[in-house]
C-alpha cells in the first residue's frame, strides 16, 4: 500500500498558523489597567478598576471594564467592548461586535464595522466616515453624530441631539422617545433635542418624535414619514442655528 508523504513545509506552516489561536489566553484582573501590544492575539480582556489599551492590529475577544476607558488603535478585531464609567475610543478600520458604555462617550474612527448595537446611556456617540453598524445606535442623554455611516437598524435617543450627517444612511427609523416618569436619570436641561438630517443623507424609516424637537432636513436628504415635528428645510452645508 502506497503512502503519500505529508510535505513538511506545509505541516510546519499549518502548525505556525495555529500557534496564535492556541496562545490566545484571557487577561483578567481586579485592580490595574490592561495593555495589549500592537499585532498581538489574545482572548477576553477584563478588569474592574483600570483602563484597557489595545495596540494597532491586535486581535482579541471581549473587552470589559467597570471604572476605566477602552482605547484601541487602528485595524483591531474584537468582540463586545463594554465599560460602565469610561469612554471607548477606536482608531481606523476597527472591527468589533458591539460597543456599550453607561457613563462615557463612544468615538469610532473611519471605517468602523460593528456587527451589533452601539449604545451609550449618558455619553455621546460619534462614528466617522465609512462606518457600518449592523444594529441600532442609541443613547439616553447623549448626542449622536454620524458621518458617511450606514446603520442597518434604527437611531434613537431620549434627550440627546442627533445628526445623521452628510452621506449617511439609516435603514431603520430615527426616534426621540418621551422620558420615562420613573427614570433614575435626571435631565439637566429642558432644551428640545436638535435633530439634523444632513446633505445627501437617507433615512428609510420614519422620523418619530414623542417630545418636542427642532428638526432640520437638508433639501438633498431623503426620509420616510415624519410625525411629531415639522421639518425646517435648509440648503447650506450646515443646518441653521437654533
Amino acid at each position: 500500500m502506497l503512502r503519500r508523504a505529508f510535505p513538511f513545509p506545509l505541516f510546519l506552516g499549518l502548525a505556525l498558523a495555529a500557534t496564535p489561536a492556541l496562545a490566545a489566553e484571557d487577561i483578567s484582573r481586579v485592580n490595574g489597567g490592561i495593555e495589549v501590544d500592537a499585532g498581538s492575539q489574545v482572548g477576553d480582556l477584563s478588569t474592574v478598576n483600570g483602563g484597557i489599551r489595545i495596540g494597532d492590529g491586535a486581535v482579541f475577544g471581549d473587552a470589559t471594564t467597570v471604572n476605566g476607558g477602552i482605547r484601541a488603535g487602528s485595524r483591531i478585531q474584537g468582540g463586545e467592548l463594554t465599560t460602565v464609567n469610561g469612554a471607548i475610543r477606536l482608531g481606523e478600520q476597527a472591527q468589533v461586535e458591539s460597543l456599550t458604555t453607561v457613563n462615557g462617550g463612544i468615538e469610532a474612527g473611519p471605517g468602523l464595522r460593528a456587527s451589533d448595537d452601539v449604545d451609550s446611556v449618558s455619553g455621546s456617540i460619534y462614528i466617522d466616515r465609512g462606518g457600518r453598524v449592523d444594529g441600532d445606535v442609541s443613547t439616553v442623554s447623549g448626542g449622536i453624530g454620524l458621518v458617511g455611516t450606514e446603520v442597518t437598524g434604527s437611531v434613537h435617543t431620549v434627550s440627546g441631539d442627533i445628526t445623521v450627517g452628510i452621506g449617511s444612511h439609516v435603514r431603520g427609523d430615527v426616534r426621540v422617545r418621551k422620558p420615562s416618569g420613573g427614570s433614575w436619570i435626571r435631565f439637566g436641561t429642558s432644551r428640545p433635542p436638535r435633530i439634523v438630517i444632513g446633505p445627501d443623507a437617507v433615512v428609510d424609516g420614519a422620523l418619530e418624535f414623542e417630545r418636542e424637537v427642532k428638526l432640520y432636513v437638508h433639501e438633498s436628504a431623503t426620509t420616510g414619514p415624519i410625525s411629531g415635528a415639522t421639518a425646517v428645510p435648509f440648503s447650506t452645508p450646515r443646518a441653521p442655528r437654533d
